[in-house]
Formats: C-alpha cells, sequence, structure tokens
C-alpha cells in the first residue's frame, strides 16, 4: 500500500515545524514572522566578524559597542506583540 506523496511531505514539513521554531506554521502572526526573521539576520551578524567591523567603520563606532547594540536587539527586535493569535479551533468556534 503506498503512501501519498503530499501526506508525506505534510507530515515532514509538520516535523519540521515543531522542531525548528523560526520555520513557523499556519498560524503564525507576521509579528513574530518577522521577529524571527530579524533575529537569524542578526545572528548571521555577530556570528560573521567582518560584517560586525563593516557596520562598526560605517557608523564611526567600536566592534564591542556595534556587537553589545546587536545583541541588545536580539532579545526583542521589534518589541512585544500586540495581538494574539488564535488557533484553528479558536477561530472555528468564533464563526
Amino acid at each position: 500500500m503506498a503512501t501519498n506523496p503530499q501526506q508525506n511531505l505534510y507530515s515532514q514539513l509538520e516535523h519540521l515545524q515543531s522542531k525548528y521554531v523560526g520555520t513557523g506554521h499556519p498560524d503564525i502572526s507576521r509579528h513574530d514572522w518577522c521577529t524571527n526573521m530579524a533575529r537569524d539576520s542578526i545572528a548571521t551578524y555577530l556570528g560573521h566578524a567582518s560584517l560586525v567591523d563593516l557596520f562598526a567603520s560605517v557608523e564611526g563606532e567600536s566592534r564591542g559597542r556595534i556587537r553589545y547594540h546587536l545583541l541588545e536587539k536580539l532579545h526583542s527586535p521589534y518589541g512585544e506583540s500586540k495581538e494574539r493569535v488564535l488557533s484553528k479551533k479558536e477561530r472555528l468556534t468564533q464563526l
């Protein structure tokens, strides 16, 4: 008995979404998605010393100060979320 390839794809996608927070899910809010993208970008900047050096030379600041500001932004790049995301079950009960 052959399994449906589409069903297999969805099960793999659900596994990835449960394992890695940044991959998102169907109920993710715009704020959460943007926050994940910003955190990924900031982590990349911090991981590449040459990018930190570039930012420091452009802004006329020291490397340490640039790293400090990036680490501060990493905590909450867009502030706190003002909206509450409803699950599928909650949306269905509102109808």
